[in-house]
């Protein structure tokens, strides 16, 4: 006997990806218009047209749908480093690249994103996994080049390998945290060059 095929049902209206997309878009420009930390909930389910509830069926809290945002904009930036720093075979170019590709992604947005800058100064206050993550990117990054400048006879080699990259991020990091950066931002670009000069000479053999 021939075995009967039931349709699939078609689903009706857009997906729950399509819908968290939505949410995360709309809180975007919500958030870069009103600011991250002066808006609720209950204002962005108005904005958007759904319910309160209708939004903590698919985020649990307003700083879930930040980490979203915050996820992404910190996703954008690595992706720029990784390109800039992926076109030169020199160890220390990219360790200078790197250093100006992230001054000027911060500097960009707090100037011009300001308000969105605020989602990611509150994501290093407390500490959100996206914060984590990117850090972590960017000490791997770090722990990279300077294995391959070791590699190339371009930096020495008598300082363990794990101190001297996190020697090198912590020289960074008040360049590069966003709650750091803010009180630096007054001749980043050049300060942030002096340092990667001064970085460089340490790490010569």
């Amino acid at each position: 006997m021939a075995k009967t095929h039931t349709p699939t049902p078609q689903s009706r209206g857009p997906s729950e990806h399509d819908i968290r997309d939505q949410i995360v878009e709309a809180a975007t420009e919500y958030f870069g218009h009103y600011g991250y930390n002066k808006t609720t909930v209950s204002d962005l389910a108005k904005a958007i047209g759904f319910s309160k509830a209708y939004i903590y069926k698919f985020f649990e809290s307003k700083q879930a749908i930040g980490e979203v945002i915050c996820a992404n904009r910190l996703s954008e930036i690595t992706a720029t480093v990784d390109a800039v720093t992926a076109d030169t075979t020199s160890a220390s170019e990219k360790l200078r690249r790197m250093f100006k590709a992230l001054v000027d992604a911060g500097s960009h947005l707090f100037f011009h994103e300001r308000k969105l800058y605020d989602i990611a100064a509150a994501s290093a206050s407390e500490a959100w996994p996206s914060v984590g993550h990117y850090e972590a990117h960017l000490k791997a990054l770090v722990l990279d080049i300077v294995r391959d400048g070791r590699e190339a006879g371009e930096f020495e080699r008598k300082t363990p390998l794990d101190e001297t990259a996190n020697a090198i991020y912590l020289a960074m990091k008040p360049y590069i945290n966003p709650l750091m950066l803010q009180y630096n931002l007054d001749n980043a670009a050049q300060h942030s060059s002096q340092l990667s000069n001064l970085i460089l000479r340490s790490l010569a053999p």
